[in-house]
């Protein structure tokens, strides 16, 4: 399936750590589409060599054009004090406004269709399917109760690459005064307002583990998505709580004793 590809996006060596393990598990559905890494200038070359080894197509995606207002609106600082996180934990390494280069998947024109997963999430299923839904496809933002399902999450979404879109992504996303306080995902909700909704096991947040645990199933989870914390961040604040879930991508990326999921205990509720 050359005319199809997963993406990611990778800034910097954490999330080069992250993606390690999410090309591992795409490699091991058995899938014929390609698979790209996005990497801007913040990640060291050595930290990209074994991404490559494992058959990534490396893709350097320098950050967006956008203006120095624009980029101070959206510096970690200024954004976290006029939108602040209250759920969860974003790691140091995090830098807002790298999110945004994940819009150059859209010049990936090489491709039919490309379906985007954060570095830090591991697929544990076949999803090939995705690549038959339409553009702009995304599952809901739940991860706390049913008021989550009006927002979409940007860790998983299907995308028809196209410079036309491109191009007026750019001109859309800095208009003066904008500000889009989930960075990317605010805008991707903005520019495609009427989305297609995929299940949310194509997008199953971490936190669902411990606040809607009725809702996780293992014989139906297609992606688990580490939101907030990494599981390779050491003594962050839910390790004990989402043990499980660590213990299943630490195997992912070491490559050793990668358990069926079917087969793995459920939240008891």
């Amino acid at each position: 399936m050359p005319k199809y590809a997963y993406a990611t996006l990778v800034t910097n060596a954490d999330y080069a750590t992250g993606a390690l393990a999410l090309v591992r598990s795409l490699k091991r559905t058995a899938t014929d589409a390609d698979i790209v890494v996005l990497h801007t200038g913040g990640t060291p070359p050595e930290a990209l060599e074994p991404l490559a080894a494992l058959g990534a197509r490396l893709q350097l995606a320098e950050l967006l054009p956008t203006s120095e207002a624009f980029n101070e609106r959206h510096q970690r600082a200024r954004l976290h004090a006029n939108a602040p996180f209250t759920k969860g934990k974003k790691p140091a390494f995090h830098t807002p406004l790298d999110n945004f280069a994940k819009l150059r998947l859209w010049q990936l024109t090489n491709y039919e269709r490309v379906v985007f997963i954060d570095a830090d999430a591991l697929v544990v299923r076949n999803i090939d399917r995705l690549f038959g839904y339409p553009e702009f496809s995304a599952a809901p933002n739940v991860y706390e109760g049913l008021q989550d399902f009006h927002r979409l999450n940007s860790g998983v979404f299907v995308a028809q690459p196209s410079m036309a879109t491109f191009e007026r992504m750019l001109k859309t996303l800095d208009q003066p005064d904008a500000f889009w306080p989930r960075t990317d995902q605010t805008f991707l909700q903005s520019f495609f307002p009427d989305w297609h909704g995929l299940p949310v096991f194509f997008n199953m947040l971490q936190y669902v583990w411990f606040n809607l645990p009725e809702l996780w199933d293992w014989k139906s989870v297609s992606v688990v998505h580490y939101q907030y914390e990494k599981p390779w961040e050491e003594n962050h604040p839910r390790v004990e709580r989402l043990q499980p879930l660590i213990e299943l991508w630490r195997a992912y990326y070491s490559g050793e004793a990668i358990p069926d999921t079917d087969l793995l205990e459920n939240p008891v509720p």
